[in-house]
């Protein structure tokens, strides 16, 4: 399959979406350029053509992106929890209203599909009702000591000012799922998103200004400097918490740099989600399961089915009509209505996804459908479905963040679970069977810390989200998301 001829103007795209987003740092309620007046190219990843250019941030624009943090923090964290709720609330109410403009906008950025970009605005969106929600209910405990001598009672309070970092891949989804609960929580935040997609942060910082957000409570800035932002960032003594949402390996370095202040962190890392597939399946079932744990996104997500594991009965059958449904999809620029597979984020993503798959091929799969990358302009993938794959093959051991299904076979439960857990990632899992006792039992038994069971998605705002092993640590969404933000104080009392 190749990228599909396209009318595509990045260019009038460009113009009619960057009307209403800054591209400077948002800093103490300012929108202001680089302090080093240095920017940042933006692409096109169908077409590789540059659409704006942002502020670069320094060290220096970080830096006083904290003092304003600082200085806002007082003010905020005493505002009451009514009034922090329907700040977020009117931050969904017009992300909602804005929702095919932001779409647009990201899919220019990012490249993904625009349905892919509509279903994220609209995720992303429910993250600020959520949390505006969750403002009012931030319960302490009260009870008598056991020796009957005092009483317990313990409160919850904002830890302070904190640094959220965002991924390329849901840039709008991923910054409020930060966003959201923090301010709810009554801290206030330092911004740094992904360098490949700052305008979607620039426009949500917009819209939180629109919703009513005093200056300084939320302070975003684009760079391309991370690690010297992050490592200053974390070296201000009034920076306690950190919520980072990326790779393992960067992430290992971040919790290093925030151990030497003892900073909060929040970790959501790789992850290396099998699909686990029995015979007794519903296949139809497991095969639309598939289409959406794979190719949510372009197959660029922490969550994606990244081994398939097939029981060997029905894994020929279930490859084959993998590759029959992934094989349908119209690949082309994002922005085109009808496309179902837009463009990798860059080039080094398609590489990486290409060498994988080349790799996996010269050690014994089969490519079913696809398997190469089509040339050309813009940064194209086909999907890919391989049989056959080998148990030592790379790439059931990466995060491959594309759109490629490797298939392998088993015989028996014990073994599923065992290819399934063989891994030092840890963040999703997928189960499809007809017997409700050993989906339980199975989903039990995977080391991951969310599973979906007959079901292809597991992504909810209400629901917590994290991993075990090296996909993280803590939790985002649900009750427990606001409660990562703050601190619990004991007070001891009588009377």
């Amino acid at each position: 399959m190749t990228a599909i001829a396209s009318g595509h103007d990045t260019r009038r795209a460009a113009d009619e979406l960057l009307s209403w987003v800054p591209t400077g740092c948002l800093v103490g309620g300012e929108w202001r350029d680089a302090s080093s007046g240095s920017v940042i190219d933006v692409l096109d990843p169908a077409t590789e053509e540059i659409v704006a250019t942002v502020a670069d941030g320094t060290v220096d624009d970080a830096l006083a992106a904290v003092d304003a943090a600082a200085h806002a923090l007082a003010e905020w964290r005493s505002t009451s929890p009514r009034h922090r709720s329907e700040v977020l609330r009117a931050a969904y109410g017009i992300m909602t209203d804005r929702a095919e403009e932001l779409a647009r906008l990201m899919t220019l950025e990012n490249g993904k599909a625009l349905g892919d970009a509509r279903g994220e605005v609209a995720y992303a969106a429910e993250f600020f009702r959520w949390f505006s929600e969750e403002a009012v209910r931030n319960a302490g405990e009260l009870m008598t000591a056991p020796s009957g001598a005092n009483r317990i009672l313990v409160t919850r309070q904002p830890m302070g000012v904190a640094l959220l970092i965002t991924p390329w891949n849901f840039p709008a989804a991923m910054l409020t799922r930060k966003i959201g609960p923090a301010l709810a929580a009554g801290c206030t935040v330092v911004c740094k998103p992904a360098s490949e997609t700052p305008l979607t942060a620039l426009a949500v910082g917009r819209v939180l200004e629109e919703a009513g957000v005093p200056p300084g409570v939320v302070n975003i800035v684009p760079s391309r400097r991370s690690g010297d932002v992050a490592r200053a960032v974390l070296s201000d003594a009034r920076v306690r918490k950190l919520s980072f949402t990326g790779s393992t390996e960067v992430g290992r370095t971040l919790l290093g740099l925030a151990a030497e202040n003892v900073v909060s962190c929040s970790m959501e890392l790789g992850g290396n989600a099998p699909f686990v597939v029995f015979a007794d399946a519903d296949l139809d079932a497991a095969i639309d399961g598939a289409m959406v744990a794979k190719m949510r996104n372009g197959g660029e997500a922490c969550t994606a089915a990244n081994r398939f594991y097939v029981e060997a009965s029905v894994a020929a059958e279930f490859a084959e009509r993998l590759a029959q449904r992934m094989g349908a999809l119209r690949m082309g620029p994002g922005l085109d209505e009808g496309v179902e597979l837009g463009p990798l984020v860059n080039a080094s993503s398609r590489d990486k996804v290409r060498d994988l798959v080349f790799e996996a091929r010269d050690v014994g799969a089969v490519a079913v459908v696809g398997g190469d990358a089509p040339g050309g302009t813009g940064y194209f993938f086909p999907a890919t479905v391989l049989a056959d794959v080998p148990a030592g093959a790379s790439l059931l051991r990466a995060e491959i963040f594309g759109p490629v299904a490797p298939v392998v076979s088993f015989t028996t439960e014990a073994e599923a679970i065992s290819l399934a857990n063989d891994t030092e990632y840890g963040l999703a899992s997928y189960v499809y069977t007809a017997d409700l006792a050993r989906g339980l039992r199975v989903a039990e038994a995977i080391e991951t810390g969310m599973v979906g069971l007959n079901r292809g998605l597991v992504s909810d705002p209400a629901a917590p989200f994290g991993g075990v092993k090296q996909s993280g640590l803590g939790r985002e969404g649900g009750h427990e998301g606001m409660l990562e933000y703050t601190e619990q104080k004991y007070i001891a009392c009588n009377w």
